[in-house]
């Protein structure tokens, strides 16, 4: 039995083994960007805060990983309940993914995983700048891949601190997923709302 580690695997590997497909059609993933719940003053004002805490910390390099999720990530969980019942947060929990009748196990870890195993987040390095969040795609598309309720449809980020993007995927004979648009806090204005606005949209229907 070959062992592989989660980093090394690929959307190609993904394709092959698993028969995961990227689906394009926008009435696949709505949850990203339809009937988005509002945000109070309040919380915008503290997601203004959130985006000076980064501006300010651009100028003090390089910015490791747990800098981001203390910053950034850390008052977005918090911002959308993920700290409070039903939910709960595992960090770097190992989760294991097998590919069948092709004799590979595929380990790693995931920063972050949000109670329910249905939400994945995952935190990624952002101390160089040829970093992208296409990178690790496949990570977390492979976590995804894992979850113990296959019934369901299953939802996931990726951020690096400043970038924002999510995902869906619904496993069945034809594994399917797809992507939101990218989002960035150095962008004019504040993602920062969008992306909250997101996370509470999922929190709403994982429920």
């Amino acid at each position: 039995m070959q062992s592989l580690s989660v980093k090394d695997i690929t959307l190609y590997d993904l394709r092959i083994k698993f028969g995961l497909h990227l689906i394009e059609d926008e009435d696949f993933f709505p949850e990203w960007r339809d009937n988005l719940p509002k945000l109070s003053d309040l919380e915008r004002q503290r997601l203004d805060r959130v985006k000076a805490a980064y501006n300010n910390l651009l100028e003090y390099p390089p910015m490791l990983e747990n800098t981001v999720k203390m910053v950034v990530l850390s008052p977005l969980l918090d911002m959308a309940d993920f700290y409070l019942p039903p939910f709960r947060i595992k960090s770097e929990d190992s989760i294991e993914l097998s590919a069948e009748d092709e004799g590979v196990i595929y380990r790693g870890k995931i920063d972050v995983l949000v109670f329910k195993e249905k939400l994945w987040l995952m935190a990624i390095e952002s101390k160089q700048a040829t970093f992208s969040l296409e990178t690790s795609e496949a990570q977390i598309l492979a976590y995804m891949l894992a979850t113990p309720h296959p019934e369901q449809s299953t939802f996931g980020m990726i951020s690096d601190g400043s970038s924002f993007r999510f995902f869906k995927l619904v496993k069945s004979q034809a594994n399917q997923y797809a992507l939101s648009r990218l989002f960035n806090i150095r962008n004019p204005g504040n993602e920062l709302y969008n992306v909250l606005r997101i996370l509470k949209n999922l929190g709403q229907i994982l429920k």
